[in-house]
């Protein structure tokens, strides 16, 4: 998700579904075949922070969360003989650091677009999944570019390049950009009619049509976006063993399994 780092002024509230330890020491896991240790920040858990709901990518299905970036992270979990648990964090501690200093996750995996900005607060993977910027309206609107919302209002979730990319072309083309907190409020917005459109990543846009056909996506903006699993700043064991298992899940055919699961076919690049 291509959310934009906030700076914070003071720590948020533990908002998470994990429950963490009191001191927030990392305990030495072994990290199976490789034989050596990676600190984790619960013994026996890979903790993710993630902010819900972000349907494919992570949402939740009953009691449990579910997507595209749960599956990638349960097979470094699965590689460093552990479990995963899902941490529900507020997007921006994410992007700025916050929830790594505090010991709150080991990595974050939140459809989160690597960008400059996020790279001083944080470390990123390589690249595991390619987004642009896309535009969802009310099937029938006739609302295929940005000029054709002059006069009408735009959504945008906060704290994401899709906002970004919203107020950057706002002056240009005459919309009122009007911010929601997540997902989910600003696509219902489009439905409602609170909004005329929304302008966020287009796999989860997509993903909202099909499951809501009065909607449709019109148009989308190359804006050439890569997603990247988050780390703490230096944590290059973690890192690499992140990087090791997307790449060996991208040559042996699993993560094409797991994208065709979520996305309904093959990946045209990786």
């Amino acid at each position: 998700m291509a959310r934009r780092t906030r700076q914070l002024m003071a720590m948020v509230p533990v908002l998470g579904l994990a429950v963490m330890a009191a001191s927030g020491c990392a305990t030495p896991v072994n990290q199976g075949s490789g034989g050596s240790n990676i600190p984790l920040v619960q013994s026996g858990k890979l903790v993710t922070c993630t902010h819900l709901s972000y349907k494919p990518f992570q949402f939740s299905e009953g009691d449990k969360t579910v997507g595209f970036d749960v599956d990638l992270v349960d097979l470094i979990a699965k590689d460093l003989g552990v479990t995963q648990q899902i941490f529900d964090t507020p997007f921006e501690t994410i992007t700025s650091g916050t929830s790594f200093n505090a010991n709150q996750c080991d990595l974050a995996a939140a459809g989160m677009t690597i960008t400059d900005e996020r790279k001083q607060a944080i470390d990123f993977s390589d690249p595991y999944f390619n987004a642009e910027q896309a535009l969802l309206v009310k099937k029938g609107s006739n609302l295929k570019s940005l000029a054709d919302l002059k006069g009408k209002k735009l959504g945008v979730q906060q704290d994401t390049t899709g906002e970004k990319y919203a107020n950057d072309n706002a002056a240009a083309n005459g919309y009122t950009v009007v911010q929601f907190e997540d997902l989910p409020l600003s696509e219902t917005a489009v439905r409602t009619g609170a909004v005329d459109a929304v302008i966020n990543d287009n796999g989860v846009l997509y993903d909202y049509a099909k499951e809501f056909p009065d909607t449709e996506v019109t148009t989308e903006f190359k804006t050439d976006e890569k997603y990247g699993i988050g780390v703490k700043k230096g944590n290059t064991a973690l890192l690499n063993k992140i990087n090791e298992v997307l790449k060996k899940a991208k040559s042996d055919g699993t993560y094409d399994t797991i994208y065709e699961k979520w996305f309904g076919k093959k990946p045209t690049s990786k």
